[in-house]
């Protein structure tokens, strides 16, 4: 199994993942394909990704049952802990922090 999820792609990207895998959703790649032909898929990615981010993703013999390879600007960065690869979250920058956040509860 392989899934490729693109933010920001140019289209000529996106049509060319489609040539291989099946969008099931914008930006959402899938598909079922070997070594060879991944890394074909994520050479591509990095040739015309642009100014976006990706993150690609597939099974694996290893304790998680996946791996994964992410490309571009993203406040989710990978890490390893212990022989696993995980997911770290940067925080907002200040510009990206909302003034003030809103709290609606709905007590009917």
């Amino acid at each position: 199994m392989l899934v490729i999820v693109l933010e920001n792609a140019p289209p000529r990207l996106r049509g060319r993942l489609a040539i291989w895998l099946l969008e099931l959703r914008s930006g959402i790649f899938i598909g079922d394909y070997g070594a060879r032909v991944r890394e074909m898929l994520w050479d591509q990615v990095q040739a015309g990704l642009d100014k976006g981010n990706a993150v690609m993703a597939w099974s694996t013999a290893t304790e998680s049952g996946f791996d994964f390879l992410t490309l571009g600007q993203n406040r989710r960065m990978p890490c390893e802990m212990d022989g696993l690869r995980l997911v770290e979250f940067f925080p907002l920058s200040d510009a990206e922090m909302p003034e003030e956040i809103p709290m609606e509860w709905d007590e009917s």
